[in-house]
């Protein structure tokens, strides 16, 4: 193909845009030579540092994954054990709340226990300080007989006025004494 061209240039031996033939031919062994220099020293250098930038770039994308299934796993991990705290949290939340109500509950029957002794106590009391009123009102209306059988014998009882004097007499008295 290129003698074609050389030929054809030949038949038009002065045409400004083509340069001659032999500078043709010298350009193409210069090309060639060139590729060739080219093909064999500088691509091979070429395609090497593109291996190994291949190779790093991948490495780094394999360190990558790695770590982010680590992370992952790590996740997952913590997930699970957030999980079983939420789970412990929860049952020590239910067993002191269970222990709460079986103190309440302990609480409430010792509270009606004492408010039952308290009662018991108390109507003992009242039972016994009623018993000592009763002693104490039989000896002093014994007592308050006896004054006023003594002042209805010293007074004579034949006309009425005066043993209703003597009777409202005696309950004055018994008004006052009573306050």
């Amino acid at each position: 193909m290129t003698g074609r061209i050389i030929e054809k240039m030949a038949a038009e031996a002065n045409n400004p845009l083509l340069p001659a033939a032999a500078d043709l031919i010298w350009s193409s062994v210069v090309f060639a030579i060139l590729l060739v220099v080219f093909w064999r020293r500088v691509l091979p250098a070429f395609k090497k540092n593109l291996d190994a930038r291949t190779e790093a770039i991948e490495g780094r994308l394999a360190e990558a994954e790695k770590a982010q299934a680590a992370a992952a796993a790590k996740t997952a991990n913590i997930e699970t054990e957030q999980a079983e705290a939420r789970a412990e949290a929860a049952q020590i939340r239910e067993s002191a709340r269970a222990e709460g109500a079986a103190i309440l509950a302990e609480l409430k029957e010792q509270a009606s226990l004492e408010a039952a002794r308290m009662t018991e106590t108390a109507k003992k009391q009242i039972e016994a300080e009623r018993q000592s009123a009763i002693i104490s009102l039989r000896a002093e209306v014994g007592s308050l007989a006896i004054d006023l059988a003594s002042s209805v014998v010293q007074n004579n009882l034949k006309e009425d006025k005066s043993a209703s004097a003597i009777v409202d007499g005696f309950l004055a008295d018994l008004e006052k004494n009573s306050k």
